[in-house]
Formats: structure tokens, C-alpha cells, sequence
């Protein structure tokens, strides 16, 4: 059953003196079946692993800070528009007063 084994002298060395042949074939097999179960433990115990993501900052927080960041390029946009397109002085997008007359021009009450 044991096929004849070619002589490869470089690895007689390899071979402990007092084995078989059928000893050193059942040993090999025995390595060989070692190696299957870990690879099945290794296998197994990569299916268990759950990959949990800690969020830095929560999604409550990305909401507000997207807001924030809408409304400061909003007025940033507004300022450049009024202050260096339209002539006027840049701060003054920031009161209340240019707002109420640029409301009126839309509604028609002011010319």
C-alpha cells in the first residue's frame, strides 16, 4: 500500500533513523490533519468576529454642524454678494434694517 518512496538524499537528514516507513507516512498524515483544524478554528472564529464602528462624533451633532456650516457660507455668500458685487458695505448685511428693505423691494411696498 506504502508507494515506493523516491531517494532524495538532501532530505535523509529530515528522517529521525528509527522510523518506518508506515510511521513516517501516519505522522505526515497526523501533521496534515493538524493543519485542517486549525484552518477550520481559524475559519470559524473569523465568523464570530463582529466589526463594531465607535462613532467620533454622533449623528445628532453632524446634523447641527452641517446646519451651522449652511447658514455661515449663507452669510459669508450674502456679505460678498451685498459688500463687494452690489457696492454696498459688507457688514451691513448683518442688521435689520437692510433685511426689512430688501423684503419691502420684494413685496412692492418700497420703489
Amino acid at each position: 500500500m506504502i508507494e515506493e518512496k523516491q531517494k532524495h538524499p538532501q532530505w535523509d537528514h529530515m528522517k529521525p533513523k528509527d522510523m518506518t516507513e508506515r510511521q513516517i507516512v501516519a505522522s505526515r498524515m497526523a501533521r496534515n490533519q493538524q493543519k485542517k483544524q486549525k484552518s477550520v478554528k481559524e475559519e470559524t472564529s473569523d465568523k464570530r468576529r463582529i466589526w463594531v464602528q465607535i462613532r467620533l462624533l454622533p449623528i445628532w451633532l453632524r446634523i447641527l454642524l452641517v446646519l451651522l456650516l449652511v447658514a455661515g457660507a449663507a452669510v459669508l455668500g450674502a456679505m460678498i454678494g451685498y459688500g463687494y458685487v452690489g457696492d454696498g458695505e459688507p457688514s451691513d448685511v448683518l442688521k435689520k434694517e437692510t433685511w426689512t428693505h430688501i423684503l419691502d423691494i420684494i413685496n412692492g411696498k418700497e420703489s
